[in-house]
């Protein structure tokens, strides 16, 4: 088995893995264009692997009446995975567009801001942790979490 690598697929290789890398870095970012734009790339990095993993191109299944050796027959699947990827990429755009913009027109900035009632809650718990820690290593005999209130 003769295993070479392609200089166009270790080069498809390298370009779908700068896409996912830059997509997954403006997706860790705050601002709702930033985190639209890391989500569309990471779209077109999915349609370039599933187009590079069908392989090389191969001829059409029927011509002209004729079918052809079903060895040499292009497969059908990467390309519906594809043009699935793609509708989806495109739906979940336009949804965060929509997101983006309302954000935009309430606040005035599209940066996402910090859940307040998220950060009470794990001020609290880890207050709650901090306080039980003690107790449990003073032998409690590991009272619950709610006895400690």
């Amino acid at each position: 088995m003769n295993t070479t690598v392609n200089t166009l697929d270790a080069t498809m290789a390298v370009v779908v893995g700068v896409l996912f890398a830059l997509g997954f870095y403006l997706m860790l970012q705050r601002s709702l264009m930033r985190i639209l734009l890391g989500f569309i790339l990471l779209g077109h990095g999915t349609n370039l692997l599933l187009l590079v993993a069908g392989g090389t191109p191969g001829s059409p299944p029927v011509v002209e009446g004729k079918t052809t050796d079903p060895a040499r027959v292009a497969d059908p699947l990467p390309q519906a995975m594809a043009l699935t990827s793609i509708v989806i990429t495109f739906g979940l755009t336009a949804f965060l567009v929509a997101l983006a913009f309302r954000s935009w027109r309430q606040s005035g900035h599209d940066e996402v801001r910090d859940d307040v009632e998220d950060r009470r809650i794990g001020t609290a718990r880890e207050r709650a942790g901090s306080d039980a820690a003690p107790e449990r290593d003073g032998g409690d005999g590991g009272a619950s979490p709610k006895e400690h209130r």
